[in-house]
């Protein structure tokens, strides 16, 4: 059973909490998701994610295809899949490598994390928009209006995936028992996470660089807090204790205050990330050089090299 000390949010958590309640992503997206509602969704698309993933192969194979169809389409979505498919094939190298004290485990994380991104995607391209998590529907909404910036799309998915999906993958795979083994196969995740994170500032840098853009910075600096407005750390443990509430905590309560905090901070991440400290003009400027340049192809030539 869970003290009840440890449902009250840390003092980070109460400070992302609370600036998650004052910001708001606009209703820009739920207009998007309206004019979206009559689109006929993409057979192919769905082709490839209907079914639901069998095994760590699967994930692999197939998150790269999603990404390589989408990115021919010129789908933004294609973005976020970049930095994801690179991600599940270093998870998958550390699991063959045996790096996990339960490889079993492990590849149910990866996989159940990958049906969450997955049961989004389809309930997106559907137009299912009540059964998809706010803030995937913030974060592809965004990529179908056009106006946002390769970076923006990389940092609105990751925080979909991390801040929102990573509590409910653990509560999928179950954190018991063994609870302490758990925790340290899931903070051996957490630090490949981290990586990844670096490795898309890098390649995000590199790429506005290479076409000449400045001003980048103030998208991107501090990366670390443009992903959750606890931190990128702080998001590890705020899914972790999420988990540990939805195992211990009576499922009427779990279920509801679990799914506050997580979409709160989500959320309000999310209005972060799609409200960078540049004018509009600026903004617009960035996104006419990202056309010209294709920074989407450059950040994913990016992110290969380095993964």
């Amino acid at each position: 059973m869970t003290p009840i000390r440890a449902t009250v949010p840390t003092a980070e958590e109460a400070r992302a909490l609370l600036t998650g309640i004052r910001r708001t992503a606009g209703p820009g997206v739920d207009a998007v998701a309206a004019d979206l509602a009559a689109d006929e969704p993409d057979a192919a698309l769905l082709d490839l994610v209907t079914a639901p993933f069998a095994s760590v192969d699967d994930v692999d194979e197939r998150l790269a295809r999603t990404e390589s169809y989408l990115r021919e389409r010129g789908d933004r979505r294609a973005v976020f899949l970049t930095v994801y498919s690179r991600m599940t094939a270093t998870v998958r190298t550390a699991i063959d490598d045996g790096a996990f004290l339960d490889p079993e485990w492990a590849a149910s994380y990866l996989v159940a994390f990958a049906e969450r991104y997955r049961r989004a995607l389809v309930a997106f391209e559907r137009r299912a928009f009540e059964a998809l998590p706010r803030p995937w529907l913030i974060a592809f909404a965004a990529g179908a209006r056009g106006e946002t910036l390769v970076a923006q799309d990389a940092l609105l998915g990751i925080n979909a995936h991390i801040v929102y999906d990573l509590a409910y993958t653990l509560d999928d795979v179950g954190i018991d028992p063994d609870r302490d083994a758990k925790r340290e196969d899931h903070d051996r995740i957490n630090a490949i996470l981290a990586r990844l994170v670096q490795t898309v500032q890098d390649a995000l840098v590199e790429t506005y660089g290479a076409v000449g853009i400045d001003g980048i910075d103030r998208v991107l600096d501090p990366l670390d807090d443009r992903l959750a407005l606890l931190g990128l750390k702080g998001s590890r443990e705020f899914a972790w204790r999420n988990a540990v509430l939805l195992a211990d905590l009576p499922a009427w309560l779990a279920d509801r205050y679990v799914g506050w905090r997580a979409e709160t901070v989500s959320t309000g991440a999310a209005a972060v990330v799609l409200a960078p400290d540049i004018d509009a003009e600026a903004k617009a400027h960035l996104r006419e050089s990202e056309a010209e340049a294709d920074a989407a192809a450059a950040f994913r030539e990016g992110i290969r090299r380095r993964m």
